[in-house]
Formats: C-alpha cells, sequence, structure tokens
C-alpha cells in the first residue's frame, strides 16, 4: 500500500477491503487538493456482502432549490457545490476476495485547494489517540484550547503538520464534557466515585438520600487524605465559606496541619443545606470515615446549626470559634452607621464618635487574645459593656466566652491556630481552578487538581527538608537532637526559643525545683517579660510552666527550656518531642475503617517502572533515529517483543474476565466493573430556583448607547424533556447510603426531578425546599 498511496487512481487498481480504498481516495484529495466524501455504497441482500462503493469529490452535486422554511434565515451559506464529476467506484471480486477500481474520473470543475490550505480541508482534519490525550492533558491542567493548540503547532513544525485545527480541539472538548455526563449529573458523579475505587480501595465516599431517593448530601476522602487525618487529625477547621460566598450551595472541607505546618486535606463535601441535620450527618460521616478517632480541636464559625451537630457528634473534642469571623461581626455590631444610634449631631461630636468605635474594637481585640487571668478579662469586658449602646450581640458573644477567649484557652491544643484562615486559603486556590459553568464531574477533577498543587507544595518541602541541613546558631546537644528529630520549620521555632532562654533570668522559689523565669529581651533596651512559673522534675527530666506553651503548639517554651538547663538537663527529653513534628511523622502503617492497609499510590511502582522504560526506548529511538539500517533492526525487535507481550496480556485479560460461575472466588472488596447501567437511575436532589433578576449593571457605555440599539429577537429554547430520560435498571449503586423517610401521611413539596443541565445549577440554587421531611 505505500507505493499506491502515491499514485493516482486507475482502472483496475485492488485493495484489500473498502477501507483501504477510502484511506488511498483521502490521501490522493489531500495531495491534489481537494475534499471527499463518500457517495453511495450497494449491498448484497443475499449475503449482506458490499458489493460497490463510489467515492466523489465533495463538491458532487447541487444544492436543492425550493425547500420551503419556517423562518427567513439571517444569512444564507455560500455554496459549496459545483456539480463536480470527480470519482472513483470499486466493486466487489467474489472469486479474488477483494475490490476493483472500476471507474474513475479525476477531473474537477473547481478550484483546488494549494498545498498551504490542504490541511484545512475536513478530509484532511483528525485527531489521533496520542493527540486526544496530549489535548485533554492540556485541559486537565488547566491550559486554554488556544494556548495549548499554539503549543502542538510548534512542536511538529506548524500547522500544516498538526493534522487538526483549534475548532477541531474545542469540539473534542466538548465532546469529551458530553460523555463525562453520559450518565447524568448523579450518575456520572457515582461511576467517577467507582473509578476512584478502583484505583484504589481505600477511597472512600459516603452519600445521604432523601426521602424521594435523590442524593442530598456528598462526603469524600481519598487514600492521603485518610492517611494525613491518622499523621495529622489532632486539629481541625471546617467551613462552608466557598459554597456560601457567592451564595452557592455549601462546600465544606476539612483542614488541618501536616509536619511543615502547611495545609493538608481531610476530607470534603458537598451539602443540600446548612442545617443541622446535614451538618450531623457530614460530621457522624467524616468520624466513620477515619475509624471513630476524634481530633483534639476543631474549629468552626458561628454558624448555630453546626455549633449544634458539633456537640452531639464531636464530644470528645473542644470547639473552638474562629476569631476571624468574630472580629468580622464585632465590627458589623459595635461599629454602627452614622446617624443610626443618635441622630443628627454636630460635626464637631462625629469624630470623638468614631474614635470611640475604634477604641471599642481595640478593647474587643485585647479581650480576645490580651489577657490570660479569667478576672481581668471579665472586668475589662465589663467596662468595655458599658461604652456599647447595643449589647445584644455581646451578651450573646460572651455566653461563648470559652471558645474564643484566651484566658479560657490557655490548655487548648490548637497548634497555633485560632481561625479557620486555613479554609479561607484554601478556598481561594481553588477558585483558581474552577469555573462557574463546571458540572459535577469536572468540579471534582478540578478540585483534584487543587489538591495535587498543595500535595506537590508537601513534596517540595520535603525534598528541601532531606537535601538541605538545618543551620545551627549554637552547636549544643540539645539543639543538634532536635535539627535531626525536627522538621525544618519547626526546628527555626524550637531554635528561637532556645535562643530566648539564653536572656533568662531567674530565681529559686520556696519549694523543690520550683522557678520564677522571666525572659529579657535581645535586642534594644533591656526589657523583662512577664514571670512564668516552672516546675521541674530532674527525675521525670519535666518542666511544667504556666504559660501552657508545649500543651497548646507542641513545641517546648523558653521557661522550660532554661529550667531543664537549670538541672543538667542538655538534650531535649523524647516527651518534648510530639511525632507530628518530626521528620518521621508519616512512619508506621495505617488501616481504613474496613481493616485494610492504606497505599497512597498502588501504582508508584508501575509508574517508576513506566518511567524507566519510556527513558531507554526514547533514549534508543533518538540515537538510532539517523540510521536506516538500526531502525528497521529496533522495529523488527519491537514487533516480535510486542507480539509475546500481547499475548501474554491477552491471556492475562481472560484470566481475569472469569465466567458468572466463579464468582464466589471474587474479593468481595473489589467493585464489580462490569455493572454500567448502575448510574442511570441516581438524581441530585434539585432545589427550587427563586426568581431573580440577572441583567448585569449598565456601565457608561450602555447609558451613552441608550435608545441607540434596535431590539434583537430572541428565538424560544426548544423542549428537550423526551431527551432527559433514563432508564432504571434497579441496580442499587455500590455507595454507602443512609436513607431518611418519612411518614406517608405527612404532606410534602414535590420537587421537580428534571436532569439538572449544569453544575453552575446545582451550586448556584438558593436555600429552601424539602429535606428529610422537613421544611426550610
Amino acid at each position: 500500500m505505500g507505493e499506491i498511496d502515491k499514485g493516482m487512481p486507475k482502472i483496475g487498481m485492488r485493495f484489500r477491503n473498502q477501507d483501504a480504498a477510502w484511506e488511498f481516495w483521502v490521501a490522493y484529495g489531500g495531495r491534489v487538493g481537494f475534499d471527499v466524501r463518500k457517495r453511495n455504497k450497494n449491498i448484497s441482500k443475499i449475503d449482506g456482502q458490499v458489493t460497490s462503493c463510489t467515492f466523489v469529490c465533495s463538491n458532487e452535486g447541487v444544492r436543492k432549490k425550493g425547500i420551503t422554511m419556517d423562518y427567513v434565515p439571517k444569512r444564507m451559506r455560500a455554496e459549496t457545490r459545483t456539480n463536480c464529476k470527480a470519482r472513483m467506484i470499486i466493486s466487489f471480486d467474489r472469486v479474488a476476495r477483494d475490490f476493483e477500481v472500476t471507474y474513475v474520473v479525476l477531473e474537477h470543475n473547481h478550484l483546488l485547494q494549494l498545498p498551504q490550505t490542504c490541511h484545512l480541508m475536513a478530509s484532511q482534519r483528525k485527531i489521533t489517540e496520542l493527540q486526544a490525550f496530549e489535548i485533554e492533558a492540556a485541559e486537565d491542567s488547566g491550559i486554554m484550547p488556544k494556548a495549548a493548540h499554539e503549543y502542538a503547532c510548534r512542536r511538529v513544525g506548524g500547522p500544516l503538520n498538526l493534522g487538526y485545527t483549534c475548532r477541531d480541539q474545542k469540539n473534542h472538548l466538548r465532546t469529551k464534557r458530553q460523555r463525562e455526563l453520559g450518565y447524568g449529573q448523579a450518575g456520572s458523579m457515582l461511576k467517577y466515585f467507582h473509578d476512584k475505587i478502583i484505583e484504589n480501595p481505600s477511597f472512600q465516599h459516603a452519600l445521604q438520600l432523601d426521602c424521594e431517593e435523590h442524593i442530598a448530601n456528598i462526603f469524600w476522602a481519598d487514600a492521603k487524605m485518610v492517611l494525613d487525618y491518622a499523621h495529622f487529625g489532632d486539629v481541625v477547621t471546617f467551613d462552608t465559606t466557598f459554597g456560601t460566598n457567592k451564595e452557592y450551595r455549601p462546600f465544606g472541607v476539612f483542614l488541618g496541619l501536616n509536619q511543615f505546618r502547611e495545609t493538608t486535606i481531610f476530607g470534603a463535601a458537598l451539602l443540600f443545606d446548612e442545617t443541622c441535620d446535614s451538618f450531623k450527618w457530614l460530621f457522624e460521616t467524616f468520624l466513620a470515615t477515619h475509624n471513630g478517632r476524634q481530633p483534639r480541636t476543631i474549629y468552626t464559625d458561628q454558624d448555630t446549626a453546626m455549633g449544634k451537630a458539633i456537640e452531639n457528634v464531636f464530644t470528645e473534642s473542644y470547639h473552638g470559634l474562629c476569631t476571624f469571623h468574630i472580629m468580622q461581626n464585632a465590627v458589623k455590631h459595635l461599629c454602627p452607621l452614622k446617624g443610626e444610634e443618635k441622630g443628627e449631631e454636630k460635626e464637631e461630636g462625629k469624630g470623638e464618635e468614631e474614635e470611640e468605635e475604634s477604641h471599642i474594637l481595640k478593647d474587643f481585640s485585647e479581650c480576645m487574645y490580651g489577657y490570660e487571668d479569667k478576672a481581668e478579662f471579665q472586668e475589662a469586658f465589663d467596662n468595655m459593656r458599658l461604652k456599647v449602646h447595643k449589647q445584644t450581640w455581646l451578651d450573646s458573644i460572651y455566653k461563648l466566652k470559652e471558645k474564643w477567649a484566651e484566658c479560657y484557652m490557655r490548655d487548648v491544643f490548637s497548634l497555633g491556630v485560632r481561625s479557620t484562615q486555613l479554609s479561607e486559603s484554601f478556598n481561594n486556590s481553588l477558585k483558581n481552578h474552577l469555573k462557574s459553568d463546571f458540572h459535577i464531574v469536572r468540579f471534582l477533577k478540578h478540585f483534584e487538581r487543587t489538591l495535587e498543587v498543595k500535595r506537590a507544595k508537601e513534596l517540595q518541602s520535603e525534598y528541601e527538608a532531606r537535601k538541605k541541613l538545618a543551620r545551627i546558631k549554637m552547636h549544643t546537644p540539645m539543639l543538634v537532637l532536635a535539627s535531626e528529630k525536627y522538621t525544618p520549620i519547626i526546628f527555626e521555632a524550637f531554635q528561637d526559643e532556645y535562643e530566648r532562654s539564653m536572656a533568662a533570668c531567674t530565681r529559686v522559689l520556696d519549694e523543690d525545683n520550683k522557678f520564677a523565669v522571666s525572659i529579657g529581651s535581645l535586642h534594644g533596651d533591656l526589657k523583662f517579660e512577664e514571670e512564668r512559673i516552672v516546675i521541674g522534675d530532674p527525675l521525670a527530666k519535666t518542666a511544667s510552666c504556666s504559660c501552657e506553651m508545649f500543651n497548646r503548639t507542641g513545641i517546648l517554651c523558653r521557661h522550660g527550656i532554661k529550667v531543664l538547663d537549670l538541672m543538667n538537663i542538655k538534650t531535649l527529653p523524647p516527651h518534648y518531642i510530639l511525632k507530628r513534628w518530626t521528620r518521621e511523622a508519616r512512619n508506621g502503617s495505617i488501616q481504613d475503617r474496613d481493616g485494610r492497609k492504606v497505599v497512597e499510590n498502588p501504582k508508584l511502582e508501575a509508574q517508576l517502572r513506566y518511567k524507566a522504560l519510556s527513558h531507554k526506548f526514547h533514549s534508543l529511538a533518538y540515537k538510532v533515529a539517523n540510521s536506516l539500517e538500526f531502525c528497521l533492526m529496533l522495529e523488527n525487535a519491537l514487533d516480535s517483543v510486542g507480539t509475546q507481550v500481547e499475548d501474554k496480556l491477552n491471556e492475562t485479560t481472560n484470566a481475569t474476565n472469569m465466567p458468572c460461575n466463579d464468582q464466589e472466588n471474587i474479593d468481595p472488596n473489589v467493585p464489580n466493573v462490569q455493572q454500567t447501567n448502575e448510574y442511570l437511575s441516581a438524581k441530585l436532589k434539585k432545589k427550587e430556583v427563586q426568581s431573580k433578576n440577572l441583567r448585569r449593571k449598565k456601565t457608561w457605555l450602555d447609558k451613552l448607547l441608550k435608545g441607540k440599539r434596535k431590539p434583537t429577537k430572541v428565538a424560544a429554547p426548544k423542549k428537550n424533556g423526551a431527551k432527559q430520560h433514563k432508564k432504571n435498571d434497579g441496580v442499587e449503586p455500590q455507595v454507602r447510603v443512609e436513607k431518611d423517610y418519612v411518614n406517608e401521611g405527612e404532606n410534602m413539596e414535590h420537587q421537580d426531578c428534571n436532569t439538572i443541565i449544569s453544575y453552575t445549577q446545582l451550586l448556584t440554587a438558593p436555600l429552601g425546599g424539602v429535606f428529610d421531611g422537613h421544611m426550610f
């Protein structure tokens, strides 16, 4: 076929099948400069064999005239048919069992394409499997189609050699998105979760259904999240601000700090609403996913429903409130608008009022952070209350003082966290990878992108920690040991405390090994901090300080270090080295709730083998590319080995596909991948969208052109409700589902069950509707 491809169609040419003949006609059209298409084919009624085919020029025939249309088109399409007679007819030879060219016309009655424009013809444009993979990889990486197309053109030497246009690339991506929703929003999401389970059985997800068995709440956590929580799940922050900032449905993330004090993710959830029942289900599911282990501390905002759910579920955890959100509410309630409280005032009194309001905020901040003694806090809070006209908000926040005031949090293990800023930072990173028109599967995939960015940063920190030596200012036994145990950022914090301990003044109190320690300033005039009481125990090698820093952050304070030195303890005792802050924080095996050992990446070894083999293949191909003899030698060797490998792979595949009577030997933990229609019956719980004015605000240009634009008629959308119907095969999805039912006698509003068109509608819908049999 190599020699035939370069020739011209002639009567008597033979091809092994009609596909080979069509490929020849396409190649000939690309060389000459005309587009091609298939005219017709004749099939035998006796045996169904194709007896003849006609391949023509795309300009063959003429456009039909006199077609009546219901509307007048705005612009008629240009003529492309010129009744060109160029064609090639092939007929099947039943004796030779091949196709023979029986009729050929090569003359055209129109202009042919230039060699520079032949690549734009439809028959010459085709996206190969490798190119499709590269296009999809570029989109998943956030590269815009135009930039990805330009890069692909440059890599192959120009658009003439690429084989597809930018529009073809966009059409391919559109088709890919449609395939992603082949089972609908909910079914495609379930399929996505099942694919994740196949990749790693430790992937966890859970769904909550409403009374109509529509999916209301969704939670998921991959194997890395399970491992991270097992190692660093002592302090957790949870927030749903990403969903509420732009009136989306609530999207919540459980976050914490790893050994490098970087953000790590423990789980994610999409909720139907922010009610106590939804939060309770979510928190119970979160604990069940992580083997029932509760965090020591959890931080949230001031959401009342969330607080009630935490009290019922996280019974062993301290619940702290986000100080950032509290301060925002303080600005809102303690600083009223001008004229709101006192009506009209004199101009000279306004400055005094604004100064008074700023003092109130400063006083409230001092109450939040500045007082360690409860009596001093109470006195300061009472004085501040006298300056406020409306005390309703202050009274309500005072009832929760144990969750935000410094004096009540002296012994709370918080790692230095006092707010949900981890969630705010992660939400900001998430917005960089999301668009408003993403459907739910694309949302989940781009959420993975955000996770990969965070985890790549952790790997970078791990690399730096293993490559670079710690900067030790004083080579003492305690600092040398700490540099070997702690991660770099934690060692820097400990070394600062050690340096501060060198400027400490101590005095012995009446009791044995009881000291009063005061730290002097390292720079400027010599000033001393407030004295701290430290009780030492030489036998147990402990130094309990009244500042409670170790109990809060897991790092020994400067006062304790000074007392250990006074007791001639020159190395850091092991009980003052928390594993979560060390280089070996991830050592040890973790089991999921099903008893399986959690492996972060089961395909790691295969990926490393692929990396080694591909490097060898590419290096060898680069070396022999300039020699025809060596290329033939390499191709023959690859063909020989490739055949053997394919045979082995086929044997392995056949052994994997066991018959139905051997199902008792299948591992119950492995999901059944043969169920392809089980997702069609799943539906997402849909909210009733309230009517909103979606008109954008008029700009100065719109106002300038007001009345100068002609009205435009908009065609009514077509109804395609029939296309949204889905099959129900009765197969139960393999997911953990909890169902909530209501009494049959209760009256409920039946919600629309139509398929949600895009994930934007899922997120942007306002709160409201029926859930768990109750109206909200």
